[in-house]
């Protein structure tokens, strides 16, 4: 049984006038915390608790956050919800801070390694993966089928391969290919095809009369087209055409595939890991199913960690623009240039236009489950996304579907969304996940390791085989975040280097890959 714990809550910052309630299960009215506030009627876990009265039109202070206005008196003690509160207007995106804060001191972290897969354009896998690339979804079935014979057949054969994948999607045909925002998916699956979790083995497979031709993929003249059912050039990339005459009946499509995949399989088989500075490590941070736990705990333990990344010469990504967008003012003072400043608004400019030709607001991004768990709307919900990238300087921004170049803490714009943010930072080039979840999800990535953070003690006891780390210990006052941070750092290295599955790898939770497209359909 759960230990009974006296009333407990959490206060963000000492100007806030609400706090959330860490018990278990919610405390009921009549509760009577430390400080002699008396609650007034139930609050679940996770929701605030109005600490002083709060008369109609006050400021709703969270993280020192105007995160609502108050509709109505709202006496201390009382449940402080989403119906209560009036969400604040939009952040303007001009007159913001441009790189004005002081640049945290980070001494170097040195000397910490993982055995990872050097990949001759100088990046690093942390997985041994034979991805097949497909130009477009009518082929899906297809590469699908040839995947498990692969598998099944193939892959006991080459015992140093980590896995086989194809890299699916709903793109390639029906589209305006030559709309402007075409080159946000193309770009996309261009650079997923080159994530250094494949070691630089590029295989294609192509129907023929799709608009996003192989040719317009990958660079022309550098892949050997495999027409005719013998061995090709000794080239790391090649293409498979289901239209090719040469194909009779679907079976020969199948031979074709594995046939091919065979000489990519023997090039990946004979490498071997190697000790690598922590500093060839491209993190992606990213949270789902988010509480008001999130920025208490799981949160602020990668924000540590990203820390503890950059101080050890590593790239970490955060994302999730409709999530961060309420705190551009403490993105922009945090950017190491002006000109980084001036790049971080372009993405936001750019993501509240296209928000607007959908006619959708932003008070859409708080889902249920995120009310479910104390989070009142998204300016709540972006106080605590943000504090996963830490407090290092912000030293470059990425549009969606670009390729990271550089080391540093990188804003690389993507949708909230968990597919497409994960999607796009696979695309990156990272070759390790974090993830954090209050209110749970099974999400997971075959391209890449993700490991799973619970914001909360109940979730981790009742996802103990989903969740890898509990960071609910923080609230529960059994561990501080540096503690937590600490722990994921090294479990980092531990997965990086092969020498720890994470749940999601152990249960194969392999989410779909989904493109970002903003040009219209055809």
């Amino acid at each position: 049984m759960p230990e009974i714990r006296s009333p407990l809550s959490i206060r963000m910052h000492v100007a806030d006038n609400v706090a959330i309630v860490a018990n278990d299960g919610g405390l009921e009215p009549g509760a009577v915390f430390a400080d002699g506030l008396v609650l007034l009627e139930r609050v679940p876990q996770g929701h605030k608790v109005a600490l002083t009265d709060l008369p109609k039109g006050t400021a709703v202070l969270r993280y020192n956050v105007a995160i609502g206005y108050a509709l109505k008196d709202i006496p201390a003690g009382s449940w402080v919800h989403e119906r209560l509160l009036e969400m604040p207007a939009a952040r303007g995106l001009e007159g913001l801070p441009m790189a004005t804060a002081a640049p945290v001191r980070m001494s170097p972290l040195e000397g910490y390694t993982f055995d990872g897969y050097r990949n001759a354009d100088g990046s690093v896998g942390t997985r041994n993966i034979l991805a097949i690339t497909t130009t477009v979804q009518c082929v899906a079935g297809v590469v699908e089928f040839a995947v498990k014979r692969i598998k099944e057949e193939l892959l006991p054969r080459f015992p140093n391969v980590d896995d086989v994948v194809g890299l699916e999607h709903t793109y390639g045909c029906g589209v305006a290919i030559d709309a402007p925002d075409a080159i946000i998916p193309i770009r996309t699956l261009r650079n997923i095809t080159l994530n250094p979790n494949f070691g630089g083995e590029v295989m294609v497979v192509s129907l023929g009369c799709e608009k996003l031709q192989p040719e317009r993929l990958l660079p022309p003249g550098s892949f050997a087209i495999v027409d005719e059912r013998k061995p090709a050039a000794d080239a790391a990339l090649d293409v498979v055409c289901l239209q090719a005459e040469n194909h009779v009946g679907f079976m020969s499509m199948i031979d074709s595939i594995m046939q091919t995949a065979v000489r990519h399989l023997e090039r990946l088989d004979a490498r071997r890991r190697e000790p690598v500075p922590a500093s060839e490590l491209v993190v992606g941070v990213q949270c789902g199913g988010s509480d008001a736990f999130s920025g208490v705990t799981a949160n602020p333990a990668v924000g540590f960690a990203t820390d503890l990344l950059i101080r050890a010469g590593a790239t970490v990504m955060f994302s999730e623009t409709t999530e961060v967008r309420d705190g551009i003012d403490q993105l922009t003072s945090r950017a190491s240039t002006p000109e980084i400043a001036e790049a971080m608004i372009r993405e936001m400019a750019w993501y509240d236009a296209y928000l607007q030709k959908g006619m959708v607001d932003r008070s859409a991004n708080t889902t249920p489950g995120n009310k479910k768990g104390g989070l009142s709307n998204i300016v709540e919900k972006a106080m605590g996304s943000i504090v996963k990238s830490g407090s290092a300087p912000i030293t470059g921004v990425l549009s969606p579907g670009e390729k990271v170049k550089q080391k540093g803490l990188i804003y690389a714009a993507t949708p909230a969304s968990d597919f497409i943010c994960g999607t796009l930072q696979v695309a990156a080039g990272m070759n390790l996940h974090v993830f954090t979840t209050g209110r749970g999800t099974p999400y997971g990535l075959a391209e890449v390791p993700v490991i799973k953070v619970a914001t909360r003690t109940d979730l981790a006891r009742r996802w103990h085989d989903l969740m890898d780390i509990n960071a609910g210990r923080i609230a529960d006052g059994d561990a501080t975040i540096a503690d937590v941070g600490w722990e994921l750092f090294h479990l980092m290295l531990e997965v990086a280097s092969g020498r720890k599955k994470t749940w999601a790898e152990h249960w194969k939770l392999h989410n779909a890959l989904v493109l970002f497209n903003p040009a219209p359909v055809t």
